[in-house]
């Protein structure tokens, strides 16, 4: 006659069940660890990629205000040559003055941008009425200032291109899934401070001695 399973079946039975479902458990558990370690890897290598490209922005940027300021320096003196020559041009020199001010002033790139466009337009009438004065195109101070100004807007143009492709870098990854995630927690956000030649800057009419 059967009588069932005995006790100690029963116990170990009881046994087996407990250490398949401790197995269970700690495997998800596991499971658990492992991705929140790898999501916290991925946050932490995220966050460090975003630190260093936001410091070769950072970098860049101030390349491109060294030459900014160096052409700034360049202005009043190439100012006060126009002046010797011509002095009933107030008003641009004038507009020259305030845009250079303005650009000196500017604390962050975005507004140092927009007032180095009025410069640029400004600028760029001040060469402009220099055709109307044959002796002045013959100046040997103007001719050497015009050269100095030439070269610094040609580094500018170099610093401007390395500046907006480090820039572009950046917001590259940044907008990146799941860099966008992980931007948003550490505080890090696209820049838009992209620093274009203006129109001004392009029509600049070059001096023919």
């Amino acid at each position: 006659m059967w009588k069932g399973p005995s006790a100690e079946q029963k116990a170990g039975g009881d046994e087996n069940g407990m250490s398949r479902g401790l197995g269970i458990t700690l495997a998800v558990v596991g499971v658990l660890v492992l991705a929140v370690f790898l999501v916290f890897g991925s946050y932490v290598s995220a966050r460090n990629q975003m630190v260093a490209k936001d410091q070769i922005v950072k970098t860049a940027w101030s390349e491109v205000d060294v030459q900014l300021e160096r052409r700034a320096d360049l202005i009043p003196n190439l100012v006060e040559t126009v002046k010797g020559f011509t002095k009933e041009e107030n008003s641009v020199f004038a507009d020259i003055a305030n845009a250079r001010a303005g650009m000196l002033n500017a604390q962050v790139p975005q507004a140092k941008i927009a007032a180095n466009g009025q410069l640029d337009s400004a600028l760029g009438r001040l060469l402009l009425l220099t055709e109307n004065y044959p002796q002045l195109r013959s100046s040997d101070q103007f001719m050497r200032l015009q050269d100095e100004l030439a070269g610094t807007e040609n580094r500018i143009s170099v610093a401007r291109r390395r500046y907006n492709d480090a820039l572009r870098d950046y917001n590259t990854f940044v907008l990146q899934f799941p860099n966008n995630i992980w931007a948003g927690m550490a505080g890090f956000h696209e820049n838009d401070a992209y620093f274009n030649a203006s129109p001004a800057a392009q029509q600049v009419p070059q001096v023919k001695f």
